[in-house]
């Protein structure tokens, strides 16, 4: 006999006499129980469908069938770890081996974003002889202990910045300290890398890497100024440390005109460490660092092996490998781009009309709508972006905030996402924030 279904009240109880209170919710006063999901739609216990604007883990669509499917398929068959040969695992370096530059030619499979950046972190660490980090400020790498301490977005609210880590000004031409009335705000930026390192080689420090996300998200959806990459990548290169470009929340073709959002810097740029997660396993739990062999080679030559029980697993790598198809076959990279330029353009047309939108920003599917209460001051309108939110869930639209203002509002849907999706939202958003400026809230 089946147990009737529990109600969303019950199992809220449930959560919060079980689960960590640290472990937060979305909308926390009033949070939605969602029980099905399928493309850029969710499905709460009611039947109620909610248009997912934020889930970029979701890839190509929330429970895509030839991504379920592959996944049932190898599951059937065999899955265990990489101690054994598999065609799988080659046959899924080499799909990504096909999107990067030649001389990432090397790969680790793990489980999460973090451990692809902890990972990294000892790779550089290995190959440099160095301890040293640069990060720019705000950054989230993950949550372990050893990404708590190279994330100012974290480690601000806890134990505070360690020695060997050094915080460069976020990139940022809206808000930061070089905008975009900067003649070169590129080279301005990555000047601020150099005065670090000085700084630190005044100290002794050796640095072993520069560790950035290739688009800043929780920082408030930045685009870094092309260039910049390539200019703290000399910086760094120069005091014998390597440039790891993070891409776990922006990575497989979101940013439309590229694989990689670290192609958006300009093709003389390439990183010497990529990581991948998120959106690689399309809600499965995959993740992947790319480096050089000169790079891997170091790392071997502890004579330590490295071994990861779960990654790159064959089912695992099926999945992977199914999404890449599924990117390829539905042309997803140029959907993203078409669909992010139709809603960067309707968002344009919001900034014109509604004075509290200080910036629209993005590339391709990745995109920060930046609430401000002054347009001159650009002072984060934090609680009208928490309004515009909250009333979004209660039209069945899920949008969330960013930034350390919580004042940009962030896409980063599944790439499904439609330009009647964008409409829609648009349309919505436009309604609150007249009634916002009309003091009707």
């Amino acid at each position: 006999m089946e147990a009737e279904p529990r109600g969303r009240l019950e199992t809220w109880a449930l959560r919060k006499q079980l689960i960590g209170s640290s472990c937060r919710l979305f909308f926390p006063e009033d949070p939605v129980k969602i029980t099905r999901a399928k493309g850029q739609y969710m499905y709460d216990e009611n039947g109620n469908e909610y248009l997912d604007c934020i889930n970029n883990v979701a890839h190509v669509g929330h429970c895509h069938p030839e991504v379920v499917r592959a996944a049932h398929q190898q599951n059937q068959v065999l899955n265990t770890n990489s101690r054994y040969l598999h065609d799988n695992l080659v046959d899924y370096a080499q799909r990504l081996s096909n999107t990067l530059p030649e001389k990432l030619c090397t790969f680790y499979f793990l489980n999460s974003g973090s451990e692809a950046n902890d990972l990294a972190l000892r790779l550089a660490r290995q190959y440099t002889k160095h301890e040293d980090v640069i990060v720019m400020d705000h950054a989230y790498h993950g949550h372990l202990t050893s990404l708590i301490d190279i994330s100012p977005y974290k480690f601000r609210n806890l134990d505070g910045q360690k020695e060997w880590v050094h915080v460069v000004p976020l990139p940022d031409t809206y808000r930061g300290l070089f905008r975009e009335d900067h003649k070169d705000p590129a080279s301005a930026y990555a000047n601020e890398v150099k005065q670090i390192i000085d700084q630190g080689h005044q100290k002794s420090r050796k640095f072993a890497a520069f560790f950035a996300e290739s688009l800043p998200s929780v920082a408030g959806q930045i685009i870094p100024p092309p260039g910049y990459f390539q200019k703290a990548a000399e910086r760094i290169h120069k005091a014998g440390g390597v440039f790891i470009a993070d891409e776990i929340q922006v990575g497989f073709g979101r940013v439309g005109k590229h694989f990689w959002a670290f192609q958006l810097q300009g093709e003389d740029f390439i990183p010497d460490i990529v990581t991948m997660g998120k959106p690689i396993g399309n809600g499965h739990p995959i993740s992947c660092v790319a480096t050089t062999k000169d790079i891997a080679e170091a790392f071997s030559a502890t004579g330590v092996e490295y071994f990861n029980t779960f990654g790159g697993n064959p089912v695992s790598c099926a999945i992977g490998i199914a999404v890449l198809d599924v990117i390829e076959k539905e042309q997803l990279q140029a959907h993203a781009l078409q669909v992010g330029s139709f809603l960067m353009k309707l968002l344009h047309q919001q900034k014109e009309k509604h004075c509290l939108i200080g910036d629209v920003r993005g590339a391709g599917l990745f995109i920060g709508v930046d609430l401000v209460q002054d347009q001159t001051k650009r002072s984060p309108a934090t609680k009208e972006a928490e309004f515009i939110t909250r009333r979004l869930k209660e039209e069945f639209i899920i949008l969330s905030t960013d930034g350390p203002g919580r004042n940009v509002l962030k896409f980063k849907p599944p790439l499904c996402f439609s330009k009647k999706d964008a409409q829609l939202v648009v349309e919505k958003l436009d309604k609150l924030l007249t009634e916002l400026e009309m003091g009707n809230t």
